[in-house]
Parts: C-alpha cells; sequence; structure tokens
C-alpha cells in the first residue's frame, strides 16, 4: 500500500508538470478592501495554513502595498502618528511562528497594521563593486538570477527558495558552510536600510542607513521585525562559479564522530541522518570554476510540484497509519522515501533538467544553491502544486530546528539518539518518512542574535494532526528529541521554524541578547513593532496557567496528565533516556 502512494510521488516529480498551481498569498481580504485595499476582512496566514503557537489566521484592520522607499516611509510614518501596531510580511510567509501577527492579533483588537512587501522587489547589481542591493520583497531567485546574469554569485542562501530578500535576512535563515563568511546570508550583507518610527520633529518616520562596522548593524541583521522595517538589503557577491554535488550513502555507525571532518572537507557540506534506516548520506558539495564540464540543476524532490491528487493520498495513507497505531506502516512509508530519492539523486538533474544519471552533478552556483521550483509555477490550472499546500489535503507537519554549539553538544546529542532509537527503532520512522534529519553548518556570527559559535543545525520535520487535540504516533518520542536538543543539550531554535515550548529561556542563549534588546530600545521605544505572538518567542517563557492538551501542540511542556490527552491514552511521563524530560506517552493504562 506504501508503495501504491509513493511511486507516483516518484513518477510526478520525473514528469513535467503541465499545469501547476502557484502558492497561495498569505494576505487575502474580503469585503470592499480586496487584495490591496484599506485592509477590511484581511487575514493573515503563512504558506502551510496554521501557526506553530495556533491555527487561527491573524485578522488585521489595515494593510499596505508599498512600491517604493518613499512608500515605507508613508505607511510607517501613518501608522507611528496613530501609534498602531505594525508588522511586516512578504509575499511568501513561510516563517512557522506567528511573528508577522500584529498587535494581539484579535479581531476585537485596536486597529493594526500590515506591511506586505509583495510588490516592493527591485534588484539591481552593482557588478564593479560586485554587490547587489534588493528591496526588502525582493524574492531570492531573483537576486540569484541578476547576480548570475552579471558574472556573479550569492555565496549562501537557504536550501528552499521561495523566500524575500527582507524575511530571510531578518529570521538568520542560511545554506550549510563553515568556509569562508560561512552559510548563513545574514553574514554576507555589507549595508542595509531600515525604516524606523521617530517623533512628530521627523515626520513619524525615518531611515536610518547601516553599513558593516557600524553600531546598529549587527542589531538589524537578525532583527525578527522588532526593530522596524528592513527597506533594502546590499550583498557582497563573488564572481561566477559552479558547483558539484554528490550525494554518498554510508551506515551511521561513526556519524557523530566525522560530521565535523566532512564540514571542514567540504565547502557547502550537509549530511542527512535517517535514524531508523542507520543510514546517514553525506553531500559532497564543492565549488568548481567556470570551465568544468557540467550544466546541472538541484531541484530537489521535496520542493517540486507535486500532483495533488499524489499529495493528499499520501496524507490520506499517513493519517490511516496514525489512526491505527501502525508504525511498521510508518517504517515502509520512510524505507521507501529513502529508496526514491537515492533513485533520483535527490531531485539532481543534467543539462537542460534531464533526469537524473549518476554524479558528480555540475552546474552553475544559481541553479545547484536553493531550489523550489514549486514556487515559481504559473497560474493556469489545479493539477499539481507545492506539497503542503493547505488548500488541499496534502502534506501537513511540524518543523524543529535545533542548533548546536560547540560541536560538541552535537555529537552527544547523537548519541543520546542513538540510545533512544535503540529502546525503539520503530519509533523514528516517522520522522524518516519526511527528510530525516538535515544536518548543516552554519559559522558563527557577529549579528547579536545570529549564531555566537560555529554552530551544528539539525532539521527534522514530522506528522501533525489535522485535529489539533488530537495526539500523534510516537509522539512522546519527539518530544524528548526535542527536550534533548534544547534542554539538556542547550541548543538554540531557529527564529523561523519550531513549536512554542523550544523558545523556553531563549534569551539566555545569546550572548548579546542585552545588546538587541538596548538597540530595539533605541529604534523602536514605544514597542510598535511588539506583538503578542512576537513576545511569545522572544519572551522565552513558558505561557501560564498550562491549558488542558496545550503539549500535544509544543504549546507546553507537560507536567500534569490534563496536559496530553487522557481521554485518548496520552499521559505525561518521564522521557525514556532523558530522564528529566516529560512527554506525552502512550498507555493502555494510566498506571503505566
Amino acid at each position: 500500500m506504501v508503495a501504491t502512494f509513493l511511486l507516483p510521488l516518484l513518477l510526478s516529480t520525473l514528469l513535467p508538470a503541465a499545469v501547476p498551481l502557484p502558492p497561495r498569498p498569505p494576505v487575502r481580504c474580503g469585503g470592499s478592501g480586496g487584495a490591496g485595499g484599506d485592509g477590511a476582512g484581511c487575514v493573515l496566514s503563512n504558506a502551510y495554513g496554521a501557526w506553530s503557537s495556533d491555527r487561527a489566521d491573524c485578522p488585521v484592520s489595515a494593510v499596505a502595498y508599498p512600491a517604493s522607499e518613499a512608500d515605507v516611509v508613508a505607511v510607517v510614518a501613518d501608522a507611528s502618528a496613530k501609534n498602531m501596531p505594525v508588522k511586516v510580511v512578504s509575499g511568501f510567509a513561510h516563517t512557522i511562528p506567528k511573528l508577522a501577527c500584529p498587535g494581539n492579533g484579535s479581531s476585537g483588537a485596536a486597529s493594526s497594521l500590515l506591511i506586505s512587501t509583495a510588490r516592493y522587489d527591485g534588484v539591481a547589481v552593482d557588478a564593479a563593486a560586485r554587490t547587489v542591493t534588493a528591496d526588502a520583497g525582493a524574492p531570492l531567485r531573483a537576486v540569484i538570477d541578476a547576480a548570475e546574469a552579471s558574472g556573479l554569485s550569492l555565496t549562501a542562501a537557504p536550501y528552499w527558495e521561495g523566500v524575500s530578500v527582507g524575511g530571510l535576512v531578518s529570521t538568520g535563515s542560511h545554506g550549510s558552510s563553515w568556509w569562508g563568511r560561512g552559510g548563513a546570508v545574514h553574514d554576507h550583507v555589507v549595508a542595509l536600510r531600515l525604516v524606523v518610527p521617530a517623533g512628530a520633529a521627523d515626520g513619524w518616520a525615518k531611515v536610518v542607513a547601516l553599513r558593516r562596522g557600524d553600531a546598529l548593524f549587527n542589531a538589524a541583521l537578525v532583527s525578527l521585525g522588532l526593530l522596524g522595517v528592513i527597506s533594502k538589503v546590499t550583498l557582497a557577491l563573488e564572481p561566477r562559479f559552479k558547483r558539484s554535488i554528490s550525494y554518498e550513502y554510508r551506515d551511521d555507525s561513526t556519524f557523530q564522530d566525522d560530521f565535523a571532518r566532512h564540514a571542514a572537507n567540504h565547502e557547502f557540506a550537509d549530511i542527512t541522518w535517517y535514524p531508523s534506516q542507520h543510514k546517514a548520506v553525506y553531500r559532497i558539495d564543492d565549488r568548481m570554476p567556470l570551465n568544468a564540464t557540467g550544466d546541472g540543476v538541484n531541484d530537489f524532490i521535496g520542493f517540486q510540484s507535486t500532483l495533488i491528487a499524489v499529495s493528499s493520498g499520501i496524507r490520506a495513507l499517513e493519517t490511516a497509519l496514525e489512526a491505527s497505531r501502525n508504525v511498521k506502516g510508518k517504517c515502509k512509508m520512510a524505507a521507501a522515501e529513502i529508496a526514491a530519492k537515492r533513485l533520483v539523486g535527490n531531485g539532481l538533474r543534467g543539462a537542460g533538467g534531464r533526469l537524473f544519471t549518476g554524479y558528480p552533478v555540475v552546474g552553475f552556483q544559481g541553479r545547484m544553491q536553493t531550489s523550489g521550483s514549486c514556487a515559481r509555477s504559473p497560474p493556469t490550472d489545479t493539477l499539481s502544486a507545492c506539497p503542503w499546500d493547505p488548500r488541499y489535503k496534502g502534506l501537513f507537519f511540524y518543523e524543529s530546528t535545533a542548533m548546536f554549539s560547540p560541536a560538541a553538544r552535537f555529537r552527544d546529542f547523537v548519541l543520546d539518539v542513538k540510545r533512544l532509537r535503540d529502546v525503539d527503532p520503530d519509533s523514528m520512522c516517522g520522522v524518516d518518512a519526511y527528510n530525516g534529519l538535515l544536518v548543516r553548518f552554519v559559522k558563527a556570527s557577529e549579528a547579536y542574535l545570529g549564531q555566537p559559535e560555529d554552530t551544528v543545525v539539525v532539521d527534522f520535520n514530522y506528522y501533525r494532526a489535522s485535529d489539533g487535540s488530537s495526539p500523534r504516533l510516537s509522539q512522546d518520542v519527539w518530544e524528548e528529541v526535542e527536550q534533548l536538543a534544547f534542554v539538556k543539550h542547550g541548543a538554540r531554535p531557529h527564529w523561523a521554524k519550531n513549536r512554542l515550548a523550544a523558545f523556553r529561556g531563549v534569551r539566555g542563549k545569546y550572548p548579546s541578547w542585552d545588546k538587541f534588546g538596548a538597540a530595539k530600545r533605541q529604534l523602536d521605544p514605544r514597542g510598535l513593532f511588539d506583538s503578542r505572538w512576537s513576545d511569545e518567542v522572544v519572551g522565552g517563557e513558558e505561557q501560564l496557567p498550562k491549558a488542558d492538551g496545550c503539549a500535544l501542540e509544543g504549546r507546553c511542556v507537560c507536567s500534569e496528565d490534563r496536559h496530553c490527552s487522557p481521554s485518548k491514552g496520552y499521559y505525561c511521563r518521564p522521557g525514556l533516556v532523558y530522564s528529566e524530560a516529560r512527554v506525552c506517552r502512550y498507555s493502555v493504562s494510566q498506571l503505566v
């Protein structure tokens, strides 16, 4: 049955998607407001259709669509004069926490302003200076293509290209590298411009121009939308180059001892770990000269347009396995997932988009460093879409991302996860049926809310129930993995991902937090860019009192059975390996 669904998924990635559907816009308006009107009846949602903190759309009373920096100044000044809460969203909105929701997100709340940068998307390359300056709403793909057309390359980029420049810089988005200035895009920024609130004497808003070395520059790089509106970003470029990518499948027995060597030996290295399958896939990824043979493309299989019938069928299968508590079925899905990716080279293609025929695949940096073809689909029909598009009953999942430093902490984490796997190997299959644990490398940053040391980053996706009150198969295992990462081993959460419980104590994990706070008080002393939702993330405190079922969606760590789902057999219990963890575990009896 598993193969019946995964075979169409594989075939749908091998064949061109003739009529794919583009992602829906994050801001949707009804009544007289329309898509670009005064905001009447408007709501904000992210690309997945649900936030990590809750599943409710964010109502906003006004939406502005600036097309220039002067427009941005005008809308911020208007909000500042009226003392309105303000937030910013791009045309993509892939952030999982509810950071872009202004005010307290209540439909009965006072007026609030949402600024969309969807129409503020200019890109200009300075070939002589080897820089590119992009408006905040410029898509990453547009920036990369403009650089490549000028004979230059952007060195760092996140793996998913469906993001804006302002969004990726403000949330610390990254690729993978410990070389040079590293894999985080914000560490390649040489200048940026912020629009911040001001007093009446300054026209209620002003532009703050910053360059590397300026006092506020390190605060502005990863600012989470809390300092003002990022208006323009200038990124350093390099002469155009090529990349060579191969994937090497190994047993995971020495994974914890050789990850650092792998990162040191290959400029853009990563590793994907499939613990239930005892496999680690090493990405051998290095730069090549322009005269190297090859014109390949990285079109990652998970970011391609997928037939809606296929993605909804896979979701239906996974939901049925959850309902029947069929963990063996999940393991068959995991094995098929790895086999499918291996067959097609994880989405790597030859020249002209030809099918994968073998390693290495060599291509220009701009075609190899990031992917996301489903985000570029034309609005022509509704046969295929991004697999997680919330308009259809496709994939629906959590994404947890933990950032470990020093690197020795990651080694200890891996050993603990292996111990947990040894208790019940099948319990790990649910994550391996998605993408396993993706391990990347980010260099130490001067940004106050960037990574203070060379860091190992671990991403993992796992099933999210359609009903927020429904527990999940092997839920306790992945709650224990989260607490191993964020509590026992002190990992920092990625700002744009994770469930709320991951952010507990986050301020203490950033040595320069007080410097960031001082910059925030200087640039936005009235807190117009604060919100209840961003406070939940950056405050780092668990919301009290804890509600019934709060642990099911990661809004709390359970301390009583009622925080889980005792009516469905899930009780609050200690971890299996990390005894200080508290997790929601299924049991046929409350006494077990």
